[in-house]
């Protein structure tokens, strides 16, 4: 056996997967970690494919920061290290997994394979019995080599139809029980609570905390929540430390030292909220100083060398975004003084001239950038992105419902990852001045050298020139 077997760690894990999205996966990935971390254990809790929304749940669920997955968007370098460092620290590991089990190009199946991480599904019960045992039966076998832990059905109406589920469940496809509809109050209202990209962030709710503990006492009357700490390590998995990352052939960029001595505003609040705590590590990574500020509490520009605006919900918040004229003057200062800014997506809407809303109300914004901003009901962008820059392509993703009509040049297009020559698809990357603005997100850490020059790092514009 060689060094790098025998540095593998063994953790109890599992990857909570669904049918399709919309089937409770989030709700009961989240109780489960509750669960566990008031039973006193370190719990990790991770996120398939991109998403800025469920981690709040998860990491507030667990106590732990929440990063995201992806054998694509992140790389199999990146997964591998974050398990095995995952599992030298806690007790347990939980995936949520996105879309149904066998979406996507990888797909959440496709991970639980190459690292032999039992699959949980859960399965949305409401107008159905015997035949969610043929949906398992199928998730289960549909493709060989799925290491399968159980079902779990969700949504259920009473004690009668759990009886009438389970007893059209095979044998080796583990009933491990059901959870009835949890609503936040007496009335109908959803324990965890929507809007159009997704669910209602946890910071937003002032009693998140509870809904999280009314769903892990549902769940502590199921099998599932009553399965021994001693029967848990039948879904212990061995993670193995990362290969050097000469040897990886999808390891990300070595990183270098292009922000040393820079410092990088980052707007973060309830308009901006859409950050991966995995690319503020790149920036620091890189040597930047991060000054976080809050628009929405009136906070000023900081003294900087460049500005960072992720995306978020500017639409939800335009009347005191426009009313921060102060912020406003700060952002033409820098941009008048060519210092650099990135914004994605909502970030990039803020800036804009203004934004109608779907309903058609118009909201003058900052004005930084030419253009206006509309929202529609219908999505306007989703799914994996690679953007090429002049300094190499990064990867990431899009998802939104707005559209831009803007005049600002156009410096180059996102495309998806599987997209040929002819394909018109994918978000424009507009160069106004100094600043760089798309619907793109990405994933810093896919081009680290490529962030830093679009956040004006001089000496990596010009080893990428």
């Amino acid at each position: 056996m060689d060094s790098h077997a025998l540095n593998s760690i063994r953790c109890p894990a599992l990857l909570i997967t669904a049918p399709a999205s919309g089937q409770g996966k989030t709700t009961l990935t989240a109780a489960l970690a509750r669960l566990h971390a008031r039973a006193g254990r370190r719990v990790q809790v991770f996120k398939c494919g991109p998403d800025y929304l469920d981690p709040h749940w998860h990491q507030l669920a667990s106590g732990a920061p929440v990063h995201s997955l992806d054998l694509w968007m992140t790389g199999e370098a990146d997964v591998r290290a974050r398990l095995h460092a995952a599992a030298l620290r806690a007790d347990l590991i939980l995936i949520e997994g996105v879309m149904g089990l066998f979406d996507g190009q990888p797909s959440a199946a496709d991970l639980a394979r190459l690292l032999d991480i039992p699959v949980l599904a859960v399965i949305d019960a409401s107008g159905m019995s015997a035949t969610l045992g043929a949906v398992a039966f199928g998730l289960q076998h549909f493709q060989p080599g799925l290491r399968w832990a159980g079902v779990l059905a969700n949504r259920v109406a009473s004690a009668r139809h759990a009886q009438l589920l389970q007893g059209g469940v095979h044998a080796d496809s583990r009933w491990l029980g059901a959870v009835q509809r949890i609503a936040a109050d007496a009335g109908t209202a959803a324990l965890l609570p929507q809007r159009h990209l997704g669910l209602v962030a946890a910071q937003e709710l002032d009693d998140g905390l509870q809904r999280l503990d009314a769903a892990a006492d549902a769940l502590a009357q199921t099998p599932l929540g009553q399965r021994s700490w001693e029967d848990w390590q039948e879904w212990s998995v061995s993670f193995a430390p990362p290969a050097p990352a000469s040897a990886a052939a999808d390891a990300p960029e070595a990183m270098g030292p292009w922000l040393a001595g820079r410092t990088i505003a980052v707007a973060r609040d309830a308009a901006f909220s859409f950050i991966y705590p995995a690319n503020l590590d790149c920036l620091q990574a890189m040597g930047a100083q991060l000054r976080f500020f809050s628009p929405l509490a009136g906070e000023r520009l900081p003294d900087c060398d460049a500005l960072w605006l992720p995306g978020g919900y500017p639409e939800l918040h335009a009347a005191r975004l426009a009313a921060q004229t102060g912020l406003r003057s700060d952002l033409l200062a820098h941009w008048h003084a060519d210092k650099a800014i990135w914004a994605e997506c909502g970030g990039m809407l803020a800036l804009c001239e203004g934004i109608a809303a779907s309903d058609g109300q118009y909201t003058p914004l900052w004005g930084l950038m030419p253009g206006k901003a509309q929202m529609q009901k219908r999505l306007a962008g989703l799914g994996m992105q690679q953007l090429p820059t002049p300094w190499g392509t990064l990867r990431g993703h899009s998802f939104h419902y707005a559209r831009l009509d803007s005049s600002a040049p156009v410096a180059g297009r996102s495309a998806r990852p599987d997209a040929d020559a002819a394909d018109a698809g994918g978000e424009w990357l507009y160069r106004h001045g100094s600043l760089h603005a798309s619907f793109f997100h990405a994933w810093f850490a896919s081009h680290p050298r490529a962030i830093a020059a679009l956040l004006g790092a001089h000496q990596a514009s010009q080893e990428g020139a």
